[in-house]
């Protein structure tokens, strides 16, 4: 997680949040366009987000729902007006894109497969947002017919060879996709992080909710291939099927990642 220091956080802060910045190092840790994130370096660290108004309501909403469950990290702050703000602790350690990690490829891929299969398995029954899947095809089928999404990945996107035969095959396979457990919704590496190979948090959940386990796994084997593919893994191939092996291939339906990865070409 990259982190450039900054002077001082460019907007103006509530009082409390401004105190704690006060003799503290400020970082910008942003990696899109959506929002901004400020990492404040005091008393173990907090992150700062800041979006347009209404946008992080949802996260505030799963990040506290998860800290419930001990997956994650307190609330500290969530603050809408014209412009919304969120104050969160940061969770212990590095997240799984740190070498440390990525050069032990087995291990890693092993333990982040085991802990996903942990997630999948609670009691998900008072989760606060109940109905992800008709969001996520409602998300893809309007960027479809919006003629908005990346089409440099063509030829061969995600198994795809066109925007039109992709969603084909989401209109074809979207009714099997259920919210029947608590998906991550955005399961990659960086969104995992360990403390010395102890899990400590899942963090940026705002994708987070009931939906279906094969969103969470074909992220989760995408992210495993391509991280260690950059890190340098010459058999980083290899890591995506043992990732789904790890995991239990008594949960996996081919037929159900196949639309998850057609609904992707949109996402």
């Amino acid at each position: 997680m990259k982190k450039t220091e900054i002077e001082r956080i460019p907007i103006i802060l509530p009082e409390d949040i401004g105190r704690l910045c006060e003799e503290a190092r400020i970082y910008d840790s942003s990696c899109s366009p959506e929002a901004k994130v400020y990492f404040i370096d005091r008393e173990g660290g907090y992150y700062l987000k800041v979006a347009p108004s209404g946008a992080l309501g949802r996260e505030a909403t799963m990040t506290e729902y998860f800290c419930k469950k001990g997956l994650g990290t307190q609330v500290l702050s969530y603050i809408s007006g014209e412009s919304d703000i969120l104050l969160t602790r940061a969770v212990a350690g590095e997240d799984c894109t740190a070498t440390r990690y990525l050069d032990e490829p087995g291990r890693l891929c092993d333990l982040v497969a085991e802990r996903l299969r942990m997630l999948h398995e609670l009691d998900a029954s008072d989760c606060p947002v109940k109905d992800r899947i008709s969001e996520y095809i409602a998300l893809a089928e309007a960027n479809f017919h919006a003629d908005s999404y990346n089409k440099e990945h063509f030829p061969d996107s995600f198994g795809y060879s066109s925007g039109e035969e992709a969603f084909a095959a989401l209109e074809s396979g979207k009714s099997l996709l259920k919210n029947e457990v608590l998906i991550h919704g955005d399961y990659c590496l960086p969104n995992m992080m360990l403390d010395d190979w102890r899990f400590t948090g899942f963090i940026d959940v705002d994708h987070a909710g009931l939906g279906d386990r094969h969103i969470d796994l074909f992220w989760g084997e995408w992210s495993m291939g391509f991280n260690l593919m950059m890190h340098g893994e010459r058999e980083w191939k290899k890591y995506r099927g043992r990732f789904l092996d790890a995991y239990g291939r008594d949960k996996i339906e081919k037929e159900k990642l196949r639309a998850v990865a057609a609904a992707e070409v949109f996402g």
